[in-house]
C-alpha cells in the first residue's frame, strides 16, 4: 500500500533587507540592558562632561547612573511627590528638578540635600532647564506660567503667562542666555526673550506639544505632539519646513545625534524612529516592549537610553572594536561547508554492512485530516493554526481543488466559520502569489452561499468589503495596463529610424537613364 504524501507547501522568495550605512551603524549596539525603576521613567538627561553620567527621573526619585553601571551611583529622594525633568547643568556640578508639589529643587551632584528650593508655582512643575550662563533656571508648570529664577539669590526674575494650558516642555538657548522656548497643551510654541515682557514668536503645532528640540546652530526648532514631528525655521519667523507623520501614536520625546545629522523620535507606539536631517526620511527603527516616555542619546553616541511606561529603563551600548574583532573571530571558527557535506555522496562497497533506520514521518494536523478524508476539518485546521502563514492554507486549498473536493469543503459552514474564511480571503486575495487559487475559492463561495445573502449582517459586510477590494484591484490593473501601453508607445517612438535602400531602379517617371530611385522604408 502506498504511503500518504504530505501536502507540498511552495516556497516563495523573500525580499532581503536593504543594507545601508545607517543600518550598519545603528545595528552596531549590544543587546539592551534593562533596569527596573520604581515608576514610569519620565525624563533622562546626560551630563555633557565625561564620563557622561545620566540622570533618570522616575516616581519620587532621581537616580544617577554611570555610563556602564546597572546600579545608581547617586540617588536623590527629597521629593514629597512625583519628580519631573531632572536636568544637569553644563558643568555637570548641579542638578535641577521639578515636582508635582509645585516646588523646584536644586541639588549639588556630590551632595544629598537640596541647595535651593524655588517656590512660586501653584501646580506641578514639569519643565526645568539651565540657561547658557549657568546662573538662571527656566521652569514651566501646569499653572500655565513659565518663569526664570536667579540661582545665587533664589529669587524669581520674570514670569510669563501667555499659554492657556499646561506647559509640558521647554528648552533654553545655548547661544543666548535670554532666549528660551516653551511648548504647551494649548497647541502652541512660544519663544521668549527675558529682556522683553511678551513672547517674540509664536508657532501653532495643531496638537498638544510634548517635546521640543533645538538644532546646534539654533536656526531650526523641532517639536513633537500628537502623531506629528514638525521642523520650524526660526530665522524665517517660525516658518514650518517639514511635517512628519511616521508614528501611530503620540510622539513623546526627541533627541539628536552628536553630529546633528540624525534626528530620533520616540512614541507611545513602542517605536524609535531615526531620520536623516537632510531629507527627513526614516533610515532606521528600534522596537521596544512598552510605550516610550523618555529618550536620550549619549553625547558621543555610545549609548541609547530609553524609559518606558512600565518603569523599565533600557540601555544599549555600542560595541567596542575589540568586541567586533572577537565576533568576527567566532564567525571564522564556525565549521566550514565541506564538513557538513562530508560523506554525503559515499557509495557503500560490497563487503559493507548497511544499517538503515526507517525515518518516521510526522504529518501536520491538516495532513492527518486529509489522510482521513475529512476535507472540511482539514481546511478549518489550516485556517486556525496557520494565521501568519497563508501559503499553508492556500496549499491545502490547492490540494483540495486538485482532488475535486474544494467545493464540498467550503459548503455547509455556519456564520462563524464562513466569517473566518471570508476574513482570510479579504486579507490575501489580492496577493499575486495566491490570487489564482483564492479567486477560484471565492467564486465557489459565491455560488454556494448566494441563496443566504442578507441573513447575516456580519457576512454581508464582509462580502461588501471583498467586492470593494476586488473592484479596487481591477481598477489598479486597468490603470497599470494603460501606463504600460503609454510606455510601449514612448519606447517605440524613441527607437532610431533606419533608411534601407531598395535594390533596382525605376525609369517610368521621366527620369534620366542611370538615375536610381531609392525607396525608403521606415523600420520600427
Amino acid at each position: 500500500m502506498a504511503s500518504f504524501k504530505s501536502t507540498k507547501i511552495p516556497i516563495y522568495p523573500k525580499l532581503g533587507e536593504k543594507v545601508t550605512p545607517d543600518t550598519l551603524y545603528w545595528k552596531n549596539y549590544k543587546a539592551p540592558v534593562q533596569i527596573k525603576e520604581f515608576g514610569a521613567v519620565t525624563s533622562i538627561d546626560f551630563s555633557s562632561l565625561a564620563p557622561h553620567n545620566y540622570a533618570v527621573t522616575a516616581s519620587t526619585r532621581i537616580h544617577i547612573y554611570g555610563p556602564f553601571s546597572t546600579e545608581p551611583v547617586k540617588t536623590f529622594t527629597r521629593f514629597k511627590d512625583t519628580a519631573y525633568s531632572g536636568k544637569f547643568r553644563s558643568d555637570g556640578q548641579l542638578l535641577v528638578a521639578g515636582c508635582e508639589d509645585s516646588m523646584v529643587r536644586l541639588f549639588d551632584v556630590s551632595g544629598k540635600v537640596a541647595l535651593r528650593v524655588f517656590k512660586g508655582h501653584t501646580k506641578g512643575v514639569h519643565v526645568t532647564d539651565f540657561t547658557s550662563d549657568c546662573y538662571h533656571i527656566l521652569t514651566g508648570s501646569d499653572d500655565y506660567t513659565c518663569r526664570l529664577w536667579d540661582i545665587p539669590n533664589s529669587t524669581e526674575l520674570t514670569s510669563y503667562k501667555e499659554h492657556t494650558d499646561y506647559i509640558r516642555c521647554g528648552i533654553t538657548s545655548k547661544l543666548n542666555r535670554d532666549i528660551f522656548i516653551t511648548g504647551s497643551y494649548d497647541h502652541t510654541l512660544r519663544m521668549f526673550d527675558a529682556r522683553v515682557e511678551k513672547s517674540v514668536m509664536t508657532m501653532d503645532h495643531s496638537q498638544p506639544v510634548e517635546s521640543v528640540l533645538l538644532y546646534p546652530s539654533e536656526g531650526l526648532l523641532v517639536s513633537a505632539g500628537g502623531r506629528y514631528v514638525k521642523v520650524w525655521d526660526l530665522l524665517k519667523g517660525g516658518q514650518p519646513l517639514v511635517s512628519l507623520k511616521n508614528h501611530h501614536k503620540t510622539v513623546t520625546c526627541l533627541s539628536l545625534s552628536s553630529n546633528g545629522q540624525r534626528l530620533l523620535s520616540a512614541s507611545l507606539d513602542r517605536h524609535v524612529k531615526i531620520y536623516n536631517t537632510t531629507n527627513y526620511k526614516v533610515v532606521h527603527n528600534f522596537d521596544y516592549a512598552a510605550s516610550i516616555l523618555s529618550l536620550a542619546l549619549a553625547p558621543d553616541d555610545e549609548s541609547i537610553v530609553v524609559g518606558m511606561t512600565n518603569g523599565v529603563l533600557s540601555i544599549k551600548h555600542r560595541k567596542s572594536p575589540e568586541e567586533k574583532r572577537e565576533m568576527a573571530g567566532k564567525q571564522r571558527m564556525q565549521p566550514v561547508y565541506r564538513i557538513f557535506v562530508k560523506g554525503r555522496n559515499y557509495v557503500p562497497k560490497k563487503d559493507d554492512f548497511l544499517v538503515s533506520k526507517p525515518v518516521k514521518s510526522h504529518l501536520a494536523k491538516y495532513d492527518k485530516q486529509l489522510k482521513k478524508f475529512n476535507i472540511s476539518k482539514a481546511l478549518d485546521t489550516a485556517l486556525e493554526t496557520n494565521i501568519l502563514k497563508p501559503e499553508i492554507t492556500v496549499a491545502v486549498m490547492k490540494e483540495l481543488d486538485r482532488r475535486g473536493t474544494l467545493k464540498n469543503a467550503l459548503a455547509g459552514r455556519d456564520e462563524q466559520n464562513l466569517s473566518q474564511l471570508l476574513n482570510f480571503l479579504i486579507g490575501n486575495v489580492v496577493d499575486p502569489r495566491f490570487t489564482p487559487v483564492l479567486v477560484t475559492a471565492t467564486e465557489m463561495i459565491l455560488d454556494i452561499y448566494q441563496a443566504v445573502v442578507g441573513q447575516s449582517s456580519v457576512v454581508d459586510r464582509q462580502l461588501v468589503r471583498l467586492q470593494e477590494l476586488v473592484e479596487r484591484e481591477v481598477d489598479y490593473q486597468q490603470d497599470l495596463l494603460e501606463v504600460l501601453g503609454m510606455l510601449d508607445t514612448l519606447f517605440a517612438a524613441s527607437l532610431p529610424r533606419k533608411e534601407v535602400p531598395c535594390p533596382g531602379s525605376s525609369r517610368s517617371n521621366g527620369l534620366a537613364e542611370g538615375n536610381v530611385l531609392l525607396r525608403r522604408f521606415t523600420i520600427e
